[in-house]
């Protein structure tokens, strides 16, 4: 059960918290607009449009800078009861540090929790809403940039098929020198080749220009010719070319589809795609490293009061984000390993928080 101690520190950790992102948001949002108000008038931007832009970008901005607004929220109220000789009130009644500690971590479990199931569900649609904003009114040839690299596009679609296109155009959903080949027991069975390939999406089809089919057969081959076939197949055309934040957007089930699929695929992207996953499994829990990091620096009255203990406290969270973002880019662009790089910030710093809660106790 939870005490008047207990009670009184957790409505503190929560309040704090819930201040800190309502004051820190406008100023988020106030800046953004300062930056991009010109473009939003020179692309003739809805008023609608921007209104709901807004209400993505402040999930958005809240989820990444998460961290900071925590930390310094635990920084700042815990250098209050030490400053006002709380703390010291309470563990000379025989209290133990650890003790204190308690509605701290129950504090952390609850921001977790939502943090956990907002990243589930919640920020991939306020992902989307903001990005798809950004590339279409914001960026210039943002559409063309949100495909990313859309040549020379190779891919392994099921155990049996093999497709490529030269180029990719997401406007008219058109590829260009289309070919797909189907193996059976590592043998080629045909090939199917077109110049163009268009998708219909009201026959839920795809016409072949130039269509060519070539099956391969035990002594002659046999050709199809077509000028222009209308065919079924078993993939989509975006996914040739999928935006390059698309796992962002999805939700924690169809990322993990998403991921199992562009891994028989063979992407290039795969690292981002797990960098992502993994993400949605760290975050939450560095809420607890940085809470006990947060404790530990200001729960001692210090020569300076409160400036001190903030200073310490901005410098440890932006250098958490610092290193969370160096290793995600690390991972993306190389063959460092994903898993490692993501939870190598929650590792660094654990270690950290569990020297700094050492020293505290004593």
């Amino acid at each position: 059960m939870l005490t008047i101690i207990d009670r009184y520190i957790l409505k503190r950790y929560l309040a704090t918290f819930a201040v800190m992102l309502l004051l820190f948001a406008p100023i988020g949002i106030i800046i953004d607009v300062s930056e991009k108000i010109n473009k939003m008038l020179s692309n003739e931007v809805p008023v609608l449009k921007i209104a709901v832009y807004y209400y993505h970008f402040t999930i958005y901005f809240m989820n990444n800078l998460f961290p900071i607004f925590l930390f310094i929220s635990v920084i700042w109220f815990t250098s209050k009861l030490a400053n006002d000789t709380e703390i010291i009130a309470i563990l000379s009644s025989g209290i133990s540090f650890t003790r204190f500690m308690r509605p701290y971590i129950i504090g952390a479990s609850i921001i977790s929790l939502i943090v956990l199931l907002m990243g589930f569900w919640v920020i991939p649609v306020s992902s989307e809403g903001y990005n798809n904003f950004r590339y279409t009114y914001l960026r210039t040839d943002g559409k063309a940039l949100m495909r990313g690299d859309n040549t020379d596009v190779y891919r392994q679609i099921n155990d049996h098929d093999f497709i490529y296109v030269n180029s990719f155009n997401s406007e008219s959903q058109m590829a260009y020198n289309f070919s797909l080949e189907r193996f059976k027991k590592e043998k080629l069975e045909y090939k199917i080749t077109a110049s163009r390939i268009k998708w219909n999406p009201k026959e839920k089809n795809y016409t072949l220009y130039d269509y060519t089919k070539r099956t391969v057969g035990p002594e002659n081959d046999v050709i199809d010719k077509a000028p222009e076939k209308k065919m079924k197949f078993s993939f989509d055309l975006q996914d040739l070319a999928p935006v390059v934040y698309i796992a962002e957007t999805l939700s924690l089930g169809d990322l993990n589809a998403f991921i199992d699929k562009e891994k028989k695929r063979g992407s290039s992207n795969i690292n981002v795609y797990l960098v992502v996953l993994y993400k949605k499994y760290s975050v939450p829990v560095s809420a607890f490293i940085l809470t006990i990091i947060a404790v530990s620096v200001s729960s001692m009255k210090r020569r300076g009061g409160m400036g001190v203990n903030l200073a310490i406290g901005i410098a440890v969270a932006f250098s958490f984000v610092f290193f969370d973002k160096i290793f995600g880019v690390l991972a993306e662009k190389s063959s460092f390993s994903p898993l490692l790089a993501v939870w190598l910030p929650n590792i660094v710093f654990g270690i950290l928080a569990v020297y700094l809660l050492r020293n505290a106790k004593r």
